[in-house]
């Protein structure tokens, strides 16, 4: 008991603010290019926009692509890619690199669903009356969109946090690396308990806010 309370200790702020920090850098870029690559897949996928087949049809195979492969072995397979960038892949920084590819292709797809939710009713009655298309995408798109997007961003932090986890596998750092570091191979089952409490509870913070500004925004 003293050994896993040492641990934790010693350890456990540290993980707690590396998982924090990947999925912070993770979660930021998703939204920013994840959202545009769903608004490209949307727009190039309507009549009422920029129907594009060929653009839309590459696009949606490099998510495809990516959104096919585990994340434990895409971990794997953009090592290379990650030393070029990072200079190193180990540690948290490196680990947001495939972590962030994985989440916006992952947001990417729920962005463009939350976008095709949009009555094509109302964005009709917008380009009718010669509405300019910033005001149509920002004003009408984004606004009768973003409960969607909403929900789109909780379930990404949801998932955020699995791939957080097991980033620990290759020595990512944060909860999933004190985890398999201490609870898998030194048989700590304390510690164990610990980071499965920890990511229940940030996982169900997170769905409980998210439903909460979601609901608010589809009643307004």
């Amino acid at each position: 008991m003293d050994s896993t309370l040492d641990i934790l200790k010693d350890e456990l702020g540290q993980a707690v603010l590396d998982s924090l920090n990947m999925i912070g850098i993770a979660i930021v870029l998703s939204i920013i290019v994840g959202g545009l690559l769903g608004l490209l897949l949307y727009l190039t996928s309507s009549k009422l926009f920029f129907k594009n087949r060929l653009i839309n049809t590459i696009a949606g195979v490099v998510i495809n692509i990516v959104r096919s492969l585990p994340f434990v072995i895409l971990l794997v397979v953009l090592i290379p890619f990650t030393k070029q960038i990072i200079g190193t892949s180990i540690g948290p920084e490196a680990a947001s690199v495939p972590l962030t590819i994985a989440s916006i292709a992952f947001f990417a797809r729920l962005a463009e669903g939350a976008f095709n939710e949009v009555d094509k009713g109302i964005l009709e009655a917008a380009i009718a009356s010669g509405a300019k298309l910033r005001i149509i995408l920002f004003d009408v798109l984004l606004v009768e969109a973003f409960p969607g997007i909403i929900r789109a961003i909780t379930v990404t932090l949801v998932s955020l946090i699995g791939y957080s986890a097991m980033a620990g596998i290759v020595g990512g750092g944060g909860i999933g690396d004190l985890a398999i570091r201490y609870g898998y191979y030194r048989y700590e089952t304390g510690v164990m308990l610990v980071t499965v409490v920890i990511l229940i509870v940030l996982v169900q913070i997170i769905q409980l806010i998210g439903d909460r500004i979601a609901g608010v925004l589809t009643k307004k």
